[in-house]
């Protein structure tokens, strides 16, 4: 029956090879065999019951189709193997495919397939008719191989199944010396090439063979198969996947691959992103359908190496439609939030939090109120954010509520430091006590919150909670934590207990990588200070500088090193330390030469201006001294020290100055309450005006404060 389907189908071919084709068995068309074999498969399905082949059905059964189909010995055995497969028979099928032999089959088919096409028009249409012969006789040998490698994987012999997965890729090689072609390739033949090379990679990964799954990936992204774009598109996307997640460091692709003036990736996470973007790109121009996981990946990888300004370029570009508009704010907050961008992040968030958007999403109001406990101007609105996060965070878990009140408690903190009145002050910083407090008993194991419930205790001077504090967050986090020694360090000299502040210091250099020890080797030039020792202080700040100048030559120069960056110490704050060092030991023309260095990194400074004013003032020049510190208040408003420096001065000009002196005293106390030489000064001005009892209350508020004053502002932390 197959072979007379063949002979009617050799019959009704009108091409010009037909005759041609009846008389060489060898070469007859393969629309006949593929006829003859669905008709075959056909006749099998039908029957009841079978038992599967053993090695001489194998034989007769591959005899019959070499004599009905005119078939040689390896396309006879892929059709019996296929027939088995599809039927389930993995074993079976296996057993068929074990006999054919590829390599002879390759050297059959290379001449026919990899030889350049004839110049004459006469023999063009009886090379076209050999070459797709040739060509469906190859891919049923290698769909043959394919669906062995098949086998194996089911069988759960990965390795095995690769190195015959392998086998097909190498022979398309073989036979296509030049690449696959873009036209005139068989569709079937196409098929086993794109599943094989789309297989390999995931067989050597079951097989544990991580580098040989990667070079199969670069094998197929960099080799031509004639891929279409969506099945390329996987294999990049599962590329990339294996990068991030996959455990191994691949190299460098070889130089062999590598084009003159292209980017070549120098990681994982560099290829990855790479390919990720290759694929959005692609789905930009329409080539390939949305993956939503692609964006999860490419968030992943950037996020892992700070480059979130990009996953926002990348945000801004998906078209409307797939993101809500909501989502896609939420998700540039956060990357304008990780760049440090803070303000375009919060105004993403106030545009999300509108009544008209989504002003109940507890995420959102979570982080508008953690970006705006970061700045006391705006503290009044984080703490709105914050206090709705916590209505809408009653009927959710504990933690989110607990984070809520947390930062709750930290606008509240940032509130009192800008309160303009006592009263105030004291209820803001009660409140947030009381918010903090009510956070830790709900997520009591939370580093974090000790921390700010430390700093805060602190800051109202109650020095015994803040050093219990200190200590239990130096617990929690193994002392893996600097600012958890600084802040016991700092307690520790508000006690007055400088011996032991540094010993704590100590063992935190012990503790800390080099690069983190800036701002305690600038505590312990403070400690020295303190403990009048001037030339171990010396020391201490020049070990800080040092430190400085080399993370300055190894990550480059930030704003001329003037700016303080994850926690580093700037150059300038060094110079601007020993400048005043040397000004307390009147080492007038070193601490000029500091002066000058300061000015260079950063020309218009309040805190140089002041110390510019303090070295007139010890040398009795009053007037260069007031203009330099009114050169500091003009530059920064807020400057304190400038502020209680001019009332310093001015109290001791005669009467008709007091009430000014008064004014710049009064205006210091209101930004920094704690600052007791605001309160000294202002008691001698009470004292010269005549108000004794004002100026007692004063000196004593002074001498409290004088008794838990740390080396360093806790606002530094």
């Amino acid at each position: 029956m197959a072979a007379a389907a063949a002979e009617s189908d050799n019959g009704s071919e009108a091409s010009p090879t037909a005759a041609g084709a009846g008389r060489d068995p060898v070469a007859s068309p393969v629309k006949a065999k593929a006829r003859a074999f669905l008709e075959l498969e056909a006749t099998s399905a039908s029957e009841s019951s079978e038992a599967k082949v053993d090695d001489g059905n194998i034989q007769e059964a591959e005899s019959s189709l070499r004599e009905g189909l005119s078939l040689n010995y390896e396309e006879a055995r892929a059709l019996l193997g296929r027939l088995e497969y599809q039927r389930g028979n993995v074993e079976a099928a296996l057993r068929v495919f074990d006999g054919i032999d590829l390599q002879a089959a390759i050297q059959r088919f290379q001449p026919s397939l990899s030889e350049k096409p004839p110049s004459k028009r006469s023999n063009k249409l009886r090379s076209d008719s050999s070459n797709s012969g040739s060509q469906h006789a190859a891919s049923l040998v290698l769909e043959a191989i394919y669906l062995k490698s098949m086998s194996l994987q089911k069988l759960g012999k990965a390795m095995e199944a690769a190195q015959q997965c392998r086998s097909v890729l190498d022979a398309v090689e073989s036979i296509f010396q030049r690449g696959i072609p873009d036209v005139m390739v068989e569709q079937k033949l196409q098929e086993t090439v794109s599943k094989s090379v789309e297989l390999l990679p995931e067989l050597w990964k079951q097989a544990g063979a991580c580098q040989e799954a990667l070079a199969s990936y670069r094998r197929a992204l960099l080799s031509q198969w004639n891929l279409d774009d969506d099945c390329c598109t996987r294999i990049q996307k599962r590329f990339a996947v294996f990068l991030l997640y996959g455990g191994v460091e691949a190299t460098s692709p070889s130089l062999a691959s590598q084009t003159e003036g292209s980017y070549v990736p120098k990681n994982n996470l560099e290829e990855a992103i790479l390919l990720l973007m290759i694929i959005l790109k692609k789905w930009y121009l329409g080539k390939t359908h949305w993956d939503p996981s692609v964006m999860e990946h490419l968030t992943f990888a950037l996020s892992l190496c700070g480059q979130t300004s990009i996953l926002a370029k990348h945000l801004e570009e998906v078209l409307p439609g797939i993101y809500h508009r909501t989502e896609r704010w939420y998700s540039l907050a956060l990357c304008n939030y990780a760049s440090s961008h803070n303000e375009a992040a919060l105004n993403l968030l106030r545009k999300l939090l509108n009544k008209n958007e989504s002003p109940g999403d507890i995420m959102a109001l979570l982080l508008a109120a953690k970006l705006c406990s970061s700045d006391y101007s705006l503290a009044s609105e984080g703490v709105e954010y914050a206090r709705r996060a916590v209505t809408n965070a009653e009927s959710l878990d504990g933690h989110l509520k607990s984070t809520a009140l947390h930062f709750l408690g930290s606008c509240l903190a940032k509130k009192s430091r800008i309160a303009t009145s006592d009263y105030q002050r004291s209820l803001l910083q009660t409140e947030s006590l009381k918010s903090l407090s009510e956070a830790i008993s709900l997520d009591r194991h939370n580093p974090e919150l000790i921390y700010d419930m430390g700093i805060e205790y602190a800051e109202q001077r109650n020095m015994h909670a803040a050093l219990k504090c200190a200590k239990e967050f130096i617990d929690a986090t193994g002392g893996s934590v600097s600012k958890g020694w600084r802040l016991l360090s700092l307690v520790l000299s508000a006690q007055q207990r400088y011996s032991e502040a540094e010993v704590v210091t100590d063992a935190a250099l012990d503790e800390t990588t080099k690069w983190e020890q800036g701002p305690l080797l600038r505590i312990k030039a403070k400690l020295k200070v303190a403990q009048s020792l001037p030339m171990e202080a010396v020391e201490a700040y020049r070990a800080l500088l040092a430190l400085v100048q080399a993370q300055r030559k190894a990550y480059g120069t930030v704003k001329n090193g003037t700016e303080e960056v994850d926690d580093k110490v700037s150059e300038f704050e060094v110079w601007q330390g020993l400048a005043n060092l040397y000004a307390s030991l009147s080492y007038w023309r070193d601490a000029e030469i500091c002066l000058q260095k300061a000015k260079t990194l950063k020309s218009f400074s309040a805190t140089t201006l002041h110390a510019e004013g303090y070295t007139h003032e010890v040398r009795e020049q009053v007037q260069d001294a007031l203009a330099a510190y009114f050169n500091a208040v003009s530059t920064e408003l807020e400057h304190v020290p400038s502020k209680v420096s001019i009332g310093a001065l001015l109290s001791k000009q005669g009467p008709k100055y007091l009430p000014v002196a008064r004014s710049f005293l009064s205006d210091a106390l209101r930004l920094e309450p704690t600052n007791r030489m605001a309160w000294f000064y202002l008691g001698k001005v009470h004292k010269h005006d005549g108000r004794l009892a004002d100026a007692a209350d004063c000196f004593q508020a002074a001498s409290m404060l004088e008794e838990s004053d740390p080396i360093e502002s806790f606002r530094s932390l």
